[in-house]
């Protein structure tokens, strides 16, 4: 220190740090570091001017805000030393370590006071106070470097790092760490999924019915609508997961899966991913049908009914949206059922069910290779009206998307009521 810095008297500012990151974690807490400076401040009769306290990583450079408040005072003359617990209090960082060392430079900071160490402007205690911060800037990125191995290898060992989700819970006992099912939950979440996936629930549905059930994520508050879309896209379910989120890198789970892979699939395949939109399943003979006791739409259902052999059975109910008499009593009826029923009724009234023209051409061109095969082999079975012919293929042996052609060409309504068809 030159004679004209010992010459001017010093005036301190007390700052205090401590960090909530897992790095500084056995730091001393901000109130502990005020009590032992403001002691050691009062023994050596130092002149502290003004107190700063923050809560706040020291890695990046100038993301302090209470750490450049401390330094713009400097640049004011606010004050002209600083006292601290210690020097990696003040930089973990090159940035903030070159801004204390400029201002020491230009006379701006003439003493740094630490618990057990004084810098001034002096080459040498210049030298060992970049040394400590630099050396704290090894720690920092050594620690982030064991950090990142750490967490790799706990992915290979097959357990996510991080909060499990809804379902699970994570355990620690004896030094060791492990994710497993929840008892309050497990069940239930599992049950989302064969609602889901086999009854086609919709997002909505399934979240009233855990509503209904009482559950609640872990801030004690009703699972949210969002958190079931989040659910039901989750991979950890089945005994996967990607980390980090869309790294590309996957692991296979060390815990126990809630559903199968199958199960999901055929989840991410009712929430209609390729159309973003969920339930947006397509249903041959839903735009054709409207309630015939409170002409209400509509709608369909696809269910699937789990087997002895394990297999699933699939079913397509229709039934009545009751948009229009929420207890309309008209019961729905399966797929299977109505088909024959349509082509009975084709049958009586086909010469008063009107087609648009791209449902006409498909009709002719279908009755005019009929005909030509019955001719060719010679086969004398007589045609009916060409769609009831059409209807009948379809309905017995057609594809979905000719079932669904038919039902979209027939340009009059038709209502369902107990079990029957009839014109609207």
């Amino acid at each position: 220190m030159c004679l004209m810095e010992n010459t001017i008297p010093l005036k301190y500012c007390l700052y205090a740090r401590k960090s909530s990151e897992s790095d500084e974690r056995q730091a001393m807490s901000i109130d502990s570091q005020l009590n032992e400076m403001r002691s050691l401040a009062e023994s050596e009769g130092l002149n502290v001017v003004c107190e700063l306290q923050e809560s706040h990583s020291a890695k990046e450079s100038g993301q302090r805000p209470v750490y450049n408040q401390v330094l713009e005072g400097l640049r004011q003359d606010e004050y002209n030393a600083v006292l601290t617990w210690a020097p990696d209090r003040l930089s973990r960082n090159a940035g903030d370590l070159g801004s204390i060392v400029d201002l020491m430079d230009q006379h701006k900071l003439l003493h740094i006071r630490t618990y057990s160490q004084t810098f001034t402007n002096n080459p040498n205690e210049k030298f060992l106070l970049m040394i400590l911060c630099s050396q704290a800037k090894l720690e920092n990125d050594n620690k982030s470097i064991n950090v990142k191995r750490g967490i790799k290898t706990k992915c290979e060992m097959g357990w996510r790092p991080g909060i499990a989700p809804l379902g699970y819970i994570n355990r620690a006992f004896g030094g060791i760490k492990d994710i497993m099912p929840d008892p309050e939950r497990a069940e239930i979440i599992a049950e989302v999924f064969h609602k889901a996936g086999y009854e086609g629930w919709s997002g909505r549905r399934l979240h009233a019915w855990l509503c209904e059930q009482n559950i609640v994520n872990r801030s004690g508050k009703e699972v949210t609508l969002s958190q079931v879309f989040i659910m039901l896209k989750t991979t950890f379910y089945y005994g996967e997961f990607e980390y980090p989120e869309n790294s590309g890198k996957w692991f296979k789970g060390a815990h126990k899966p809630l559903i199968s892979k199958d199960l999901f699939d055929l989840v991410q395949q009712k929430r209609g991913v390729n159309k973003g939109v969920w339930g947006s399943k397509t249903f041959a003979f839903r735009g054709l049908l409207l309630c015939g006791t409170c002409g209400a739409t509509v709608t369909a259902e696809e269910k699937f009914k789990k087997l002895k052999s394990g297999e699933f059975n699939q079913h397509i109910y229709y039934r009545c949206t009751k948009k229009v008499d929420p207890n309309c009593p008209e019961k729905y009826i399966n797929e299977r059922d109505l088909r024959p029923l349509l082509e009975k009724f084709i049958d009586t009234n086909a010469d008063k069910i009107g087609v648009n023209d791209k449902l006409r051409a498909r009709i002719e061109k279908h009755y005019s290779v009929t005909q030509s095969l019955l001719t060719h082999y010679k086969v004398e079975v007589p045609l009916e009206q060409p769609l009831i012919e059409y209807a009948r293929y379809v309905l017995e042996k057609g594809t979905f998307n000719e079932m669904l052609g038919l039902a979209e060409g027939i340009t009059t309504k038709l209502a369902f009521n107990r079990g029957e068809l009839r014109f609207v």
